[in-house]
């Protein structure tokens, strides 16, 4: 009825994914023209043609269930969109319906089914419906034991989230170190997690600065290590000040509870994706073309 140059084509006129031009095709009877109404008809048309626009608004979530938690992101292309009850609503399926998995990879989530459809098919629909590229970037599941405490922390409903796990301990205490973890984006829980390739560009940096600044090299090599030292002590969870109690460290503040830092997770809607900043009266010049 149809061959692998028929899709090819399809694929090549639509931008839809391989596997919805096959099924255009199957659905058409091989003609192209009515695969391709079909395709506007699912919305996968629609979807696919935005599939190359930059999404790096969104939001980013936590849920808990008992013993295991998931944080996500998935993004859209603006706030407005992100503030929709209906991407609200389609990140908080994606939560629940991935948290009762075990799988590690994007591949494998976008193979979950949830309601008998798969997230890779509900993407498409939600991008189809909301009229903007949704993204499903990325996400963790984290299971802990019975001796240990998820901390969990939203910031400006979900540009920001935190889970941590901790020794046992109480919510209050584990929700007070991922609210801090939010505020002071530490990179790592300790400096000893630091690794060397990243301090030896730290101590060229400072050195650098040092002699910019004037002093002389053999100065200069002298002033390195104190400002290492104080680059790993900004970074570190434990060795930051404490938002709440600045005159002592997080390191006391858990040492105070008798309780440590197992893992911290920490998603910023956006961060590493490379905005696109259009000219408005350029945008709509292009669509009167």
């Amino acid at each position: 009825m149809f061959n692998i140059d028929d899709v090819k084509t399809l694929r090549e006129q639509t931008g839809a994914g391989m596997l919805d031009c096959k099924k255009a095709l199957d659905e058409a009877k091989g003609n192209l023209e009515e695969a391709i109404v079909w395709l506007r008809e699912k919305g996968i048309l629609k979807a696919a043609k935005k599939a190359e626009r930059i999404a790096a608004e969104g939001i980013a979530n936590v849920l808990v269930s008992d013993n295991k938690a998931i944080i996500l992101e998935v993004n859209s292309e603006t706030d407005f969109v992100a503030k929709n009850e209906l991407f609200k609503n389609f990140v908080s399926t994606l939560s629940s319906g991935l948290i009762s998995s075990n799988v590690k990879s994007m591949e494998e989530a976008l193979n979950v089914e949830i309601d008998g459809e798969k997230i890779s098919d509900k993407i498409v629909a939600a991008t189809a419906k909301i009229g903007e590229k949704i993204s499903f970037r990325r996400f963790e599941i984290v299971e802990k034991t019975n001796d240990e405490t998820f901390g969990e922390y939203l910031h400006m409903g979900g540009k920001i989230a935190v889970l941590v796990v901790l020794d046992k301990c109480s919510d209050e205490v584990a929700k007070d170190v991922a609210m801090h973890a939010c505020a002071m984006n530490p990179k790592y829980i300790e400096g000893k997690d630091v690794s060397e390739e990243e301090l030896d560009k730290e101590r060229k940096i400072a050195k650098e600065q040092a002699i910019n600044e004037g002093k002389p090299e053999a100065i200069a090599e002298k002033m390195v290590e104190g400002r290492v030292k104080k680059f790993i002590k900004e970074i570190s969870l434990v060795e930051q000040p404490f938002v709440k109690d600045s005159n002592i460290t997080v390191g006391e503040y858990l040492n105070n509870n008798n309780t440590s830092v197992k893992r911290m997770i920490r998603y910023e809607v956006g961060e590493g994706i490379e905005k696109r900043h259009d000219n408005f009266e350029e945008e709509v010049k292009r669509q009167l073309l």
